[in-house]
């Protein structure tokens, strides 16, 4: 009799989809270490090119500054022209969609899946992310599952975003609340150019 770490005892069925997704989940690991090391190499076009090969989807003048880690990249979208600072943690567990124009800081973590912590087994449980177009998240914002950013919307640095943000809106806090309106209804700007070698 072979029992899983709560005590159940396994069927042969269950232990074979259990070993078939230890593999599957060292194949990842694997595939995340090498991202790392992607991200280590002061080369926009190097870094997306390695990227893409792993799944995300990257628009067109859009960069992913150094040192980035992420989760299941072939759940991971991008816009065009967007920015995506140093440091940051991006999940694809479940769909993360970024928009076009978007300005996100150093030390970002967007995270769409979490443990149920009264759940008996402490399983996961995943939700979606969006983050709209013309966004700027402030350094060391933590986004949790299941929220959607509001086109336009600005996080303030050291938020911790738990629910959805109105278009335009400008929060701050842990957790984030509305604290002011971005006048700027129609933005229009591009972001311009990455920095060389970051």
């Amino acid at each position: 009799m072979i029992r899983d770490k709560m005590g159940k005892t396994l069927t042969g069925a269950e232990i074979m989809s259990k070993g078939v997704n230890r593999i599957i989940n060292i194949l990842l690991d694997f595939e995340l270490f090498i991202l790392y090391l992607a991200g280590l190499v002061p080369s926009h076009w190097f870094r997306l090119e390695v990227y893409r090969l792993a799944g995300l989807k990257i628009g067109r003048g859009s960069t992913i500054h150094m040192w980035a880690r992420f989760y299941q990249p072939k759940g991971i979208a991008v816009g065009s022209d967007s920015i995506i600072g140093d440091h940051v943690f991006l999940d694809g567990r479940d769909s993360l969609k970024i928009g076009n124009h978007v300005d996100i800081a150093s030390e970002v973590m967007i995270y769409n899946s979490e443990h149920d912590i009264n759940s008996e087994d402490f399983h996961a449980s995943n939700s979606p992310v969006e983050i709209g177009d013309y966004v700027f998240i402030g350094p060391r914002v933590i986004i949790m599952p299941g929220v959607k950013i509001g086109t336009g919307a600005v996080v303030a640095g050291g938020a911790v975003v738990t629910a959805d943000i109105p278009e335009f809106a400008i929060v701050g806090g842990v957790p984030a609340k509305v604290i002011g309106e971005r006048r700027n209804k129609k933005p229009n700007y591009k972001l311009g150019r990455a920095r060389m070698f970051q």
